[in-house]
């Protein structure tokens, strides 16, 4: 499942070399993960900054009449 970023933030769990001190995410963004313990994490308030900061983006159906 995909979600979008809803709330600015810095994953702290999402270090590279590109990214040190954990990747930046901002509105609009795509967040991809598999880990359901994150995703749920990150889409309540049970985080550092204790409101949801990403919700799943609803899939259209490709529906032709």
């Amino acid at each position: 499942m995909k979600f979008k970023v809803i709330h600015p933030f810095r994953d702290l769990q999402d270090k590279s070399k590109q990214f040190p001190d954990g990747k930046i995410y901002a509105i609009g963004d795509i967040y991809l993960s598999e880990d359901e313990e994150r995703i749920k994490e990150l889409s309540t308030k049970a985080n550092k900054i204790g409101k949801p900061l990403i919700e799943p983006i609803k899939e259209e159906a490709n529906i032709k009449i």
